[in-house]
């Protein structure tokens, strides 16, 4: 800590230590700079960097695409598969196909959506609530942080 010094002294200061002298914050007046060795302190800095890229998590949107008439086994492992997607913290497209005149029976769809969202129940965040988007049926859940 030397307190405000002329850029000659500076440097002078710097090149007696065997150090570099390394401008910290250029915009503040006057500008604040350090003695260090720049080397390492590029180092260090490039390190954190990749610690805090390390920390972050690129969210993910996977589907599970179910049909109006699934069986109770079918419909046990998707749900079952769609828990490991939200243990990954990725986000879930649920996706409810219909064909043909199945689609003149949407209160079957509505019914499947409501099993689903009893049987994750605490673990998701229900993103876009279930609604048709042509001949589909689309509901959008991510995990619930809270629990996790």
């Amino acid at each position: 800590m030397h307190g405000i010094v002329n850029i000659r002294e500076a440097l002078d200061m710097a090149e007696r230590a065997g150090l570099d002298l390394v401008e910290i914050s250029p915009n503040a007046v006057p500008p604040v700079c350090k003695i260090l060795d720049f080397g390492k302190f590029k180092y260090e800095s490039k390190k954190r960097l990749h610690e805090a890229r390390k920390k972050q998590k690129i969210v993910v949107l996977k589907e599970m695409k179910f049909k109006p008439n699934i069986s109770i086994g079918d419909f046990e492992t998707k749900l079952r598969k769609i828990k490991e997607f939200l243990k990954d913290r990725d986000k879930v497209k649920i996706s409810l196909l219909f064909k043909g005149r199945e689609i003149l029976h949407k209160e079957v769809g509505q019914e499947l959506f409501k099993r689903i969202e009893v049987g994750l129940e605490g673990l998701v965040k229900i993103d876009q609530h279930a609604k048709m988007e042509g001949k589909q049926m689309i509901m959008i859940v991510s995990p619930d942080i809270k629990v996790q």
